[in-house]
């Protein structure tokens, strides 16, 4: 059985207990953009932008199930928007769909200017994790009742 969350579509497509689990692993890092994270544009490396997403995925991922996990992929990333030196970039991951052994978490970045009341959406990417038992073989996710 695998469950999902639709953007379009509310937490209500999953359990009561899972979606509860669901809101509380939400995972939010917040980072200042300095020019050692920038390229020549002056703007954040997009790879410096993928492991942030992958490591706040892993967050949410893990606060979810309590287990360990690793990735095993990264779905389409949209980079809509540069993200410059000098703004904060606020990333947040949530638990968007439940499979048997994995799990799928969306990450969003947005922009937020430093000295401004200005923020936008930025980056978008989903990343794939599967929970491994102690011999790194797949195991339930989520218990199934």
């Amino acid at each position: 059985m695998s469950l999902a969350l639709n953007p379009a579509q509310t937490e209500t497509q999953f359990p009561e207990d899972m979606a509860a689990r669901i809101a509380q692993s939400e995972a939010r890092v917040i980072k200042a953009i300095f020019p050692s994270n920038t390229n020549h544009h002056n703007t954040l490396f997009g790879g410096d932008a993928l492991a942030w997403m992958d490591e706040t995925a892993f967050i949410a991922a893990t606060r979810f199930c309590r287990k360990s996990l690793v990735t095993v992929s990264s779905d389409r990333i949209d980079f809509n928007k540069a993200i410059p030196a000098g703004s904060l970039a606020e990333l947040i991951a949530k638990v968007i769909h439940v499979g048997n052994t994995s799990l799928k978490v969306e990450v969003n970045i947005y922009v937020e200017d430093m000295y401004k009341d200005h923020r936008e959406h930025a980056i978008r990417g989903v990343f794939t994790f599967v929970a491994v038992d102690a011999d790194r073989q797949p195991t339930q996710v989520w218990p199934h009742g």
